[in-house]
């Protein structure tokens, strides 16, 4: 279109320069020659068919301008309206995108403080674990919740005291009534210093001191707790810390072999539960045994019953066959007598002789089965 444009303006420009030329070409003549009139009529026709042209030029111009405005308007609204669309996809995918970031935003703010509540519990727990006395309860604390949890009332006791006066942390009662001692003990600042040692000297001093608590410990309880005859054979001691018993297991087995031979079980968290499921099998079992018996005795007296009915039915039977016998020879009887009955009944009455001519029999005893 715009090339058009161009086009129809270089035709109007060359009309226009012709028109031009030809005036100036034009030879001049006086005003009164005939010849010069002509050449004005010519040069006035020219004049008015480049007036035509550049009209119609014109209106063609005005047509292309008109064509070219609608196609731009079209393209504007096609363009707005992709751009409409594009703004409108773009704010949803915007809000979305924000919404996501919202609920993440909320997510790590509660992870935040759940990480803020943990490290005062941390906090806390470093506090209770560096007293003494506080970290004895933890351990037996921790100890009494895994045994309470295995096992039923009354085949535990906390604190229980034995012949020697000595109470261990906890006594659980075997089916041969004698306890296997549980005794808590937590090595805390032996094994941090074990662990926090920098140099191959300080590790050495520290070793040196784990060693001499944990025996300390064993000593105690196979010394205190350990009676023969009113206690089990082993006990356990209970270290309420899987990261210290495997420290103990890696670097002290020589600490641990000395414990087994003074029958003194060193557990953790996990093993000291599955020590409490072995004794509630173990008890289990003995309650299976005892119901076994009670289960034996009551059949051997449910045996008896039925021996005892079974001769108490024979004996009824007896009586029944001896009834039965009675009334075989009661019918017979009556079988007689209602045959005896009928002969009388016809016998004729007018045959008869009169009563005083008739000697009188003696009537005989009719015997049992006649």
């Amino acid at each position: 279109m715009e090339t058009a444009l161009f086009i129809a303006l270089g035709l109007i420009a060359g009309l226009g320069i012709a028109a031009l030329a030809v005036f100036v070409a034009w030879p001049r003549t006086p005003a009164d020659d005939p010849a010069a009139e002509a050449r004005m009529a010519e040069l006035q026709r020219l004049q008015g068919e480049t007036t035509v042209h550049v009209q119609a030029m014109g209106d063609m111009l005005a047509g292309r301008q008109a064509e070219l405005a609608r196609h731009v308007n079209e393209r504007l609204d096609a363009v707005t309206h992709r751009l409409g669309q594009s703004m409108h996809t773009s704010t949803q995918q915007t809000t979305e995108h924000l919404t996501k970031l919202h609920e993440r935003l909320a997510v790590i703010d509660s992870a935040q403080k759940n990480i803020t509540d943990l490290a005062s519990q941390v906090t806390s727990l470093q506090g209770v674990l560096s007293n003494k006395q506080s970290r004895g309860a933890f351990g037996q604390g921790r100890m009494e919740a895994i045994v309470q949890d295995g096992l039923p009332k009354g085949a535990y006791d906390f604190q229980h005291t034995l012949k020697n006066g000595k109470r261990p942390d906890c006594c659980v009662f075997l089916p041969d009534k004698r306890p296997l001692v549980i005794d808590s003990k937590f090595p805390l600042e032996s094994v941090t210093a074990y662990r926090e040692a920098k140099t191959e000297d300080l590790r050495k001093l520290a070793a040196q001191r784990f060693r001499q608590d944990i025996t300390k410990h064993v000593d105690d309880i196979a010394s205190k707790y350990l009676i023969p005859g009113e206690t089990q054979d082993v006990a356990l001691m209970f270290v309420p810390s899987e990261s210290v018993y495997a420290e103990l297991h890696d670097g002290f087995d020589d600490v641990v072999q000395k414990a087994h031979r003074a029958r003194v079980m060193v557990v953790s968290p996990t093993l000291l539960m599955l020590a409490i499921q072995v004794v509630q099998q173990i008890q289990k079992d003995a309650r299976m045994r005892e119901a076994a018996d009670q289960i034996q005795a009551e059949v051997g007296r449910l045996m008896k019953d039925v021996s005892l009915l079974g001769d108490r039915m024979r004996k009824l039977q007896t009586h029944f066959s001896q009834s039965n016998e009675d009334i075989r020879l009661a019918l017979i009887s009556v079988e007689k007598i209602e045959t005896r009955g009928e002969r009388i009944s016809q016998v004729e009455v007018g045959d008869l002789e009169p009563v005083s001519n008739v000697i009188p029999v003696p009537l005989r005893k009719i015997e049992a089965g006649e």
